[in-house]
């Protein structure tokens, strides 16, 4: 029998991301795939980032993650997101090349010492007094292990569907994982059932591009990575083009043969992401909804038509299809399609991502509930590092809403749940401000040190980074510049007002459209900084008011958090409190007063009682 430390079940975005974060914090660890040629598969768009999800995978990689350094090293196409707004909503986006970004994961897999990748289906995780000890394959094979992370993505009990046309499969031709659900439930793991889609891959020979509306990357681009050095460059130019009224015409004569209006898909989907069909029917005034047209790598001619996710039937997809500028005469490679997938309610797990009722099992990716690779390499490289501190026998690495996108992510999923696919997104952060996918570094990098993931060159170079900004701010709240002629000539080229008399560095960059570059002909010790050092200084004296009442806000979300509540306790005999209170606290046994009070069902009455009976018990529990 095989014995690893830890198994992490699944090698997509979650899998890769938790299996070597294991295997680099010292623990021998299996990687077992349904699919070799599977790992890190990009089934739906091939591009990482976006609004809110830039901002994990820059998390992921102040943590130690791979996501970022892949996506740098294999990006066709770079844009940030949002310039137009301030920088708390700021979204690095990369288009990949897809096949690329899995060789580029593979090497790293393959590449690492403490790891083993093995294709094989898990069929059976075993357990004993509470804890697992591990797993068993289709094929019957026993795998003796201390901790196991299943990211499943999904493949589990999954089936495709494309207008009256359904079959049990994963995503693109793979297979679907038939017995791990089945696994899960005899452990008594509540399941429920998710539908995600994807749009149709035309032939780039047969797109009209001069039809279309080009969409070039950053002339200037910013690396996912806090790690890339060096000059990075866009090969690939995307394009955008748009529905009309042709397109739902047909759309709307054919809403009877979409499965999701027959009652063919069972499975909820996800509100952000709705089909082109749900879109006609749910905003029938819009005249016309935006497609970007992208290409699926340099060495293939497949392009994703992002905007058309549907499953209506193959001669409604063609036909819709040639009513588009661009595309009337487009061929299709692969047909749009639909996947309902069984997944787990995330109400069932610890904010380490560990399932309540067995000790040493981690879940993270769709298997949780989320869309995105984004969303599930964040989960990820958490539930890796905290299967790896469980072995060690060390206390795990809870992340707060205050501390990271991360943290927002898994408190999500863990206190309120989710009743569709979870997407995350900046408004879904309280204090977007200081989580900014700028200062990723600045906020992760330590802790990614202390657990072992992070190097001592990152950790030196965020040092580095931190030093030369406080040093920065401070030398500019301190230098004063004196009335003259440079100084009234140099306010009236930049559109302000004369100055009365001597004025301070820092309260110029404080005004609008000057920054610290500007301030090269009038600061006497003016000296170039770091690009990145730079915008930290920017923002800090720009946003200096706001980031310290979000400071102020944190400090009084911290002393919720602070509050911690007894683990395993029956909150059944707390006869003070509502029956539906009594019922979620103790299914879900929060951590603390702040975890208590995000508690779907549990009302501020509630806290305040909580409040009451944790002095009660804490004075009860003192010494004489």
């Amino acid at each position: 029998m095989d014995r690893f430390d830890i198994v992490v079940i699944g090698a997509g975005h979650a899998g890769c991301e938790a299996a070597l974060a294991c295997a680099r914090m010292g623990l021998h660890t299996l990687l077992l795939t349904l699919n070799l040629d599977a790992i890190a598969l990009m089934p739906c768009n091939p591009a990482i980032g976006g609004t809110g999800k830039g901002h994990l995978v820059r998390e992921i990689d102040a943590l130690g993650g791979e996501m970022g350094r892949a996506i740098d090293d294999t990006f066709i196409q770079s844009r940030m997101l949002n310039t137009g707004k301030g920088p708390a909503v700021h979204s690095l986006r990369a288009q990949a090349d897809k096949r690329a970004y899995q060789q580029r994961m593979k090497r790293a897999l393959f590449g690492e010492p403490n790891l083993e990748v093995r294709q094989g289906e898990c069929g059976e995780i075993l357990a004993e007094r509470g804890a697992i000890i591990g797993i068993r394959t289709t094929t019957g094979a026993q795998i003796a292990c201390k901790a196991a992370v299943v990211c499943s993505g999904v493949y589990m009990d999954s089936r495709i569907i494309i207008g009256e046309a359904s079959w049990q499969g994963g995503p693109q031709g793979l297979l679907s994982s038939m017995q791990l659900a089945g696994a899960l439930r005899r452990l008594g793991v509540s399941l429920r059932r998710f539908k995600t889609g994807t749009p149709p891959r035309v032939e780039e020979s047969s797109i009209d591009f001069d039809e279309m509306e080009p969409q070039p990357g950053d002339e200037v681009i910013t690396p996912f990575s806090f790690m890339t050095d060096g000059a990075l460059a866009n090969r690939a130019q995307c394009y955008l083009t748009y529905t009309n009224a042709e397109t739902h015409r047909i759309i709307r004569e054919n809403i009877h043969r979409a499965p999701m209006y027959q009652g063919t898909i069972k499975g909820t989907g996800a509100r952000y992401c709705p089909s082109i069909e749900d879109k006609i029917m749910r905003f029938a005034d819009k005249e016309r909804h935006q497609l970007f047209l992208e290409p699926e790598g340099l060495d293939t001619n497949e392009w994703y038509v992002q905007g058309l996710s549907t499953s209506l039937p193959e001669d409604v997809q063609i036909a819709m299809l040639h009513t588009i500028p661009g595309l009337r005469r487009a061929r299709v490679l692969r047909l749009a399609y639909a996947i309902e997938y069984e997944c787990i309610d995330p109400l069932q797990l610890r904010a380490d991502l560990s399932l309540r009722a067995l000790n040493g099992l981690y879940f993270a990716g769709q298997i949780n509930g989320t869309s995105g690779y984004e969303e599930a390499g964040a989960q990820g490289i958490l539930a890796g590092i905290n299967a790896a501190r469980f072995v060690q026998g060390r206390e795990s690495v809870i992340l707060g809403r205050d501390q990271a996108y991360i943290g927002v992510l898994v408190d999500d999923l863990t206190t309120k749940g989710t009743n569709e696919p979870y997407r995350m997104m900046t408004s879904r952060c309280e204090y977007r401000l200081l989580l900014r996918q700028d200062n990723a570094d600045l906020r992760l990098t330590e802790i990614g040190h202390s657990v072992g993931l992070a190097s001592d060159e990152r950790l030196a170079r965020m040092q580095q980074k931190r030093a030369q900004t406080e040093a920065a701010i401070a030398r500019l709240k301190k230098t004063w510049i004196g009335k003259s002629e440079t100084l009234d000539r140099w306010m009236a080229l930049h559109d302000q007002a004369e100055a009365s008399g001597s004025v301070c560095a820092a309260d110029l960059i404080r005004r609008p459209g000057i920054g610290y570059a500007d301030l090269e002909s009038i600061d006497p010790a003016w000296a170039p900084l770091p690009r990145e050092t730079l915008q930290q200084v920017d923002i800090a004296l720009r946003y200096e008011g706001y980031l310290e009442k979000e400071r102020r806000q944190v400090e009084a979300f911290r002393r919720n958090e602070d509050t911690l509540l007894p683990q395993g306790y029956d909150y059944m005999r707390l006869d003070t409190l509502r029956i539906e209170a009594r019922q979620k606290l103790t299914a879900q046994q929060p951590r603390s007063l702040g975890e208590a009070s995000r508690i779907s069902g549990v009302s501020p009455g509630d806290i305040a009682v909580l409040m009451v009976w944790l002095e009660k018990r804490s004075r009860e529990q003192r010494p004489d």
